[in-house]
Order: structure tokens, then C-alpha cells, then sequence
């Protein structure tokens, strides 16, 4: 058993569910590295678009991945970092003014208008999960990353709110709690996302993260070292099986080996000539059929969510100012071809997003995009333990949770 600090992470997805169990070492506080010490993969039942439809199958998902975690890890957390995602997600700034108390502005008052911008109404069906300061005003001048220290007589901020359906999340902890472990914080998946696979210089120039999930897509954009706009589209890789079970006449299971074996998103990487063995299926009997057939149809897919997710981008203006490109991660970033389609489609640079950065111990079972969000999810815990936070081992029921979760929904100046 290490005697470095453990954080645990969670991450439900509409098709897998992965537990990453995990041990804080490194230059703490500024660069904490993660030791991998254990990781759970199993399918995801009770869960749709992000939101659990079915408490009891989605409990036995979760207990599932974390007892693997924790088997090869040596280790029993029972308070976890667990993503969160899906179209029940709001997003919208705030502002804040105070008035400065001395000549010298200090870190209290930094503090004190964070909590003015916060405190914006929450409808009662809603929950605040993170507040993210944007960026300073001291007297005129605008454009402050931190104002401690300036002289001024009056303090600006302008935040960035994400808020969650509070049903959502109170179903998420139920089947987490039923599955004996606590919820130590939420956070925002494609936040954990960014952090494990995208760096300070990409998120300063302009960049859009395209997480590729089975049962939609969520995009982040992040400008100038902060995050600007952040949407979700109710599409992902299960549309793109459904539309291979219509296009070529096979079953659910057939599509998905399919997609994996010879799936392409960009039909022109595709010769013509090659053809597939069809498995046989209801009144269809042994057939060979094109590859670029299966290509064109997954092309179709996969170009509509990138047309959606350009069109959202520019109405949000940040057409021309994205310097660093696209980065595509998520379990589709794997299926060839897709970064090619995305490029073509956005008309700028792209790569595909693979957590491998501040990780050593079993770094190489976490080593492909499906895994971003969990490795994101035990970075985020391990800023939280540099921070001052606690470890997750051996601490049952909520005590100190509480207080660590109003710490979170504060701001999380230090992270995006």
C-alpha cells in the first residue's frame, strides 16, 4: 500500500464505464503526478444520454468498475471524482463588482467579488457545479488574470456558471452511493477532458475539444487560457451503429465489430476495390460488400456532427480566433479516418487527444482517447489534494465532503 496520497475517478459513459484509481506524487503543489495503480472497464447499463434511467443496473456498472480498480490497485477509496455530462448542462456568465477595502487590492477581495458573481439565483431544478473567473476589471482597466497586489478602488469579474439538473445529479450519487462509495465532487466531463489531454499553450491560442461519447458529443472551446463556450450534441458513436445496421442489413452486435474492425469516417482513405465479408443475418445469407459503402455511410455521420458543431462555434464568434485547431478525443477519435474528416470539415489543424502526459504506473492501459475523461477525473482530484484537498482512502460516509464541495462550486481559478 503507497503512502502517497489516493484519489479515485469515475467515469459513466453511455456504453463503457471506467474506474482509475490512482496515487498523487510529483513537484506538489504546482505539477502533481498521477502513479496508476489500478484501472475497471465495464459496459454501462442504466444510463442514457449522460443521465441514469435505471438506478439498480447502473449501480451494478459502477460497483463493477471500481471493485476491478480497486483489486488491482491494492487500494479501497470510497470517495470518487465522477464526471458528469449531457444536455440537461447550462452554461452562462456572470459579473461581479466590489469595492476595494484598502489602497492595495488583496486576495480577499479577490474572494469577496468571486462570491458576488456567484451568487446569481439557481433555479430550484438546477445546481451550480463550477465557477470559473474569466477575467479582471480594476477600475478601467480590463483584461486582469490576477488582480492581488494592484492598486485600485474598484474590482470586476466576469464568470463563467455551469449549472446541471439537479434530478440528473441526485440520481448519480444514489447509484453511486448504492454502490457504496461517496461522491466527492462532480465535475464537468469535458473539463476533466481538457485537462488530460490538452496543454496551456493550445487552450491560450484557441481550441475546440471534441469529445466523441456513444450516446453524444460535447465540444468545449477554450480561448486566451480559459474556457468560452461549451455545447453538447445528442448524437455520437451508437447513431453511427444504428446507421450501419439499416445501411448493410446486420444486427446491433455485427455493426459494432464491424465499425471496429473496418470502420473509416473519411471516405476518401477508402480503395474502392477492397471488399468485407458480411456476417449472415436474417434473410440474408453469406455476402461480400464494398468497404466504401460502410464508409460513406459512417462519413455521413460523422460529417453531420462536425458541420453541427462548426455552426455552433461561429454563432458563438470564435470563427478565425481557434489558432491551436481541433483536438478529437473520446472513444470515436479512435475509429480511423476521423481526424482527416475533421480537418476537412473545420479547415484547420487537428489531433487526436491521448492522456499519457503526468502519468507513470500503468500508463499504458489508459493510453488511448477513450480514456481522457477518467484520467482527466483522478488530475483534477490530484490538483485538489495539491491544493489542500483529501485523499479518498479509507473515510466513510460524508463528513468534510460537504465542505470540500462548496469549495469546488466557489472557482476553479487554478484549473481552467
Amino acid at each position: 500500500m503507497t503512502s502517497d496520497p489516493i484519489v479515485a475517478a469515475l467515469d459513466i459513459g453511455t456504453a463503457h464505464t471506467t474506474a482509475l484509481v490512482a496515487a498523487v506524487h510529483g513537484a506538489l503543489p504546482r505539477a502533481p503526478r498521477l502513479k496508476v495503480l489500478g484501472v475497471g472497464h465495464t459496459r454501462t447499463m442504466g444510463l442514457r444520454r449522460g443521465v441514469v434511467s435505471d438506478i439498480e443496473e447502473a449501480t451494478r456498472s459502477i460497483r463493477a468498475a471500481v471493485e476491478e480498480a480497486c483489486q488491482l490497485a491494492g487500494e479501497t477509496p470510497d470517495a470518487l471524482y465522477v464526471g458528469i455530462a449531457g444536455d440537461h448542462v447550462r452554461a452562462m456568465n456572470s459579473s461581479g463588482v466590489a469595492a476595494i477595502s484598502g489602497s492595495e487590492i488583496t486576495k480577499a477581495d479577490v474572494e469577496r467579488v468571486n462570491e458576488v458573481a456567484r451568487a446569481m439565483a439557481v433555479p430550484q431544478d438546477r445546481e451550480l457545479l463550477h465557477a470559473i473567473p474569466q477575467e479582471y476589471t480594476v477600475d478601467k482597466a480590463d483584461g486582469i488574470r490576477d488582480p492581488v497586489g494592484m492598486i485600485g478602488t474598484r474590482l470586476e469579474t466576469e464568470m463563467y456558471l455551469v449549472t446541471i439538473g439537479s434530478a440528473p445529479a441526485m440520481n448519480l450519487r444514489k447509484a453511486i452511493e448504492r454502490a457504496g462509495y461517496v461522491t466527492k465532487e462532480l465535475v464537468l466531463e469535458p473539463l476533466a477532458s481538457a485537462l488530460a489531454v490538452l496543454n496551456e499553450e493550445e487552450k491560450e491560442l484557441g481550441v475546440v475539444l471534441v469529445e466523441l461519447g456513444a450516446g453524444s458529443t460535447d465540444y468545449t472551446v477554450f480561448h486566451e487560457g480559459k474556457i468560452r463556450h461549451l455545447g453538447t450534441i445528442p448524437t455520437g458513436g451508437n447513431a453511427v451503429t444504428s446507421d450501419l445496421v439499416q445501411g448493410l442489413g446486420v444486427t446491433q452486435h455485427d455493426a459494432e465489430l464491424l465499425k471496429e474492425a473496418y470502420g473509416c469516417a473519411y471516405e476518401p482513405l477508402v480503395d474502392p476495390q477492397q471488399v468485407i465479408a458480411m456476417p449472415p443475418s436474417g434473410a440474408h445469407g453469406e455476402r461480400r460488400l464494398p468497404r466504401e459503402l460502410m464508409a460513406h455511410i459512417i462519413h455521413q455521420r460523422m460529417d453531420e456532427i462536425f458541420e453541427r458543431i462548426q455552426r455552433d462555434v461561429h454563432q458563438a464568434g470564435f470563427t478565425g480566433r481557434l489558432n491551436a485547431g481541433v483536438v478529437l478525443t473520446g472513444g470515436g477519435a479512435s475509429l480511423e479516418g476521423v481526424r482527416e474528416l475533421a480537418a476537412d470539415i473545420f479547415a484547420m489543424g487537428v489531433r487526436i487527444g491521448t492522456p499519457g502526459d503526468k502519468l507513470d504506473g500503468l500508463a499504458e492501459q489508459v493510453a488511448e482517447p477513450q480514456f481522457a475523461t477518467a484520467v482527466g477525473l483522478a488530475l483534477y482530484g490530484a490538483h485538489r489534494v495539491a491544493l489542500g484537498g483529501v485523499s479518498g482512502r479509507k473515510r466513510r460516509g460524508g463528513a468534510g465532503v460537504d465542505g470540500l464541495v462548496s469549495r469546488a462550486r466557489t472557482w476553479l481559478q487554478d484549473f481552467f
